[in-house]
């Protein structure tokens, strides 16, 4: 898997897996974390494509959601990142600082 923050690639036969307080050991951000969860949809209700999953606040911040599965690169196409959204984060606030 990658790091949904950062893109580095976690190997998770040597790693054991996620657990819910695992961190990624070159950003140090969170793993178990929507952003990184093969069921995370930003077009689906509550940005989850599972339907009875709980509702979670904060996508990119350590979680407990039991439905929580590993999405690898291949499956999403690419190499997760936030970039993007921390681009589009600043322009926003950009645009509204006054």
């Amino acid at each position: 898997m990658n790091c949904w923050h950062c893109g580095y690639e976690i190997d998770l036969r040597s790693h054991g897996g996620i657990g819910k307080k695992d961190e990624c050991p070159h950003c140090e951000d969170d793993l178990h974390v929507c952003r990184n969860c093969r069921f995370f949809d930003p077009g689906a209700e509550n940005e989850c494509s599972e339907p009875i999953a709980e509702w979670v606040r904060d996508k990119d911040r350590a979680n407990s959601c039991e439905y929580f599965a590993v999405v690898e690169a291949v499956e999403r196409g690419r190499k997760p990142a936030a970039s993007g959204s921390d681009e589009a984060r600043k322009a926003w606030d950009r645009l509204f600082s006054g």
